[in-house]
């Protein structure tokens, strides 16, 4: 697993990320914002924010986006290529994440994933997420995400809360 940086192959990248994202097509409302991502934009992430990636003979096949809060980490953008799935490539993302946080001097990692995507939920729930609050996109009455947070065992803001709160994105 590398860092990605600017001079690294960003159109593959998105590649991998399209492929892995192309199931929700259709399943999620409002549509996914990698809709809107280009080659050049996930570059410019790459300049603020952790753009983490394993690969397989040069190529791409798991990534996460890791960006710096206040008092979390987030995680962003997971994805892991179809025919490497089952091999704890997920799971080594998400401890790498939480290795980062720690060196960051963060409380938790935090990550959000679609109401309609329950298998994610389940997923996340296997690797020590904990849901903490249900968001509505701008122009929805409903809940379109759950919050979910993994403490890194202090006693961080959403550590040992078992409610979830329904707030709506800016």
């Amino acid at each position: 697993m590398r860092r990605y940086g600017m001079s690294d192959d960003f159109a593959a990248l998105h590649a991998l990320l399209t492929r892995c994202f192309a199931y929700m097509q259709g399943r999620i409302d409002p549509p996914s914002s990698l809709n809107r991502l280009t080659v050049d934009g996930l570059r410019e992430m790459a300049e603020n924010r952790e753009v983490w990636v394993m690969e397989d003979q040069a190529r791409p096949i798991a990534c996460m986006i890791l960006t710096p809060r206040p008092d979390t980490l987030y995680l962003g953008k997971l994805a892991v290529d179809s025919n490497q799935r089952g091999k704890g490539l997920a799971r080594a993302l998400v401890e790498h994440a939480l290795h980062r946080a720690e060196r960051l001097g963060l409380e938790s990692v935090t990550l959000e994933t679609r109401i309609e995507l329950v298998e994610n939920h389940a997923t996340f729930g296997a690797l020590g997420f904990r849901r903490i609050a249900e968001t509505a996109h701008p122009g929805y009455d409903r809940p379109t995400s759950i919050t979910m947070t993994r403490s890194l065992g202090g006693t961080g803001r959403g550590a040992g809360r078992g409610d979830t709160k329904v707030t709506r994105r800016p």
